[in-house]
């Protein structure tokens, strides 16, 4: 019997360790477009557009995008001038990274892919670019 209980200590334990090292990411939550800039002829520029970044701790993302000009050319991930995704997230907060396995996505070309993203926060706003900077786009949020 001692056995046992022996045994059943070390599993809570070993629980409630993993259980309190787990440090919910600063990403997790929902956060509103501020800013998307896009490479234009060798800089960034502003585009005028709104969208909103959701993570959740169940380890998805969902994010749309609008551009406000309603004859916005396609581009690799909007059509019609409007971006939706939806996908299981990989998050690295120690290098400030994470990879998205789209599973949706209006852009159906982008189902199955794999995107890595970088990201820094501070206080309630975080710009994300992509981790290949010739895709030439960087967006920032603010934390609702």
């Amino acid at each position: 019997m001692p056995k046992i209980n022996l045994l059943f200590l070390f599993v809570l334990l070993a629980w409630s360790s993993s259980a309190l090292s787990n440090e919910k990411s600063p990403l997790i939550g929902a956060w509103r477009m501020t800013k998307l800039e896009v490479l234009v002829d060798g800089k960034l520029e502003k585009v005028s557009c709104s969208g909103q970044l959701i993570i959740t701790d169940a380890g998805t993302l969902s994010a749309q995008a609008m551009d406000s000009n309603p004859n916005a050319t396609p581009t690799t991930f909007t059509m019609n001038g409007y971006e939706a995704l939806y996908g299981d997230i990989d998050i690295n907060d120690s290098l400030n990274q994470f990879e998205i396995t789209i599973q949706s996505s209006l852009v159906r070309d982008l189902i199955g892919r794999k995107m890595k993203r970088k990201f820094t926060i501070s206080d309630r706003k975080m710009v994300l670019s992509p981790v290949d900077a010739s895709e030439g786009w960087r967006v920032t949020y603010e934390h609702y």
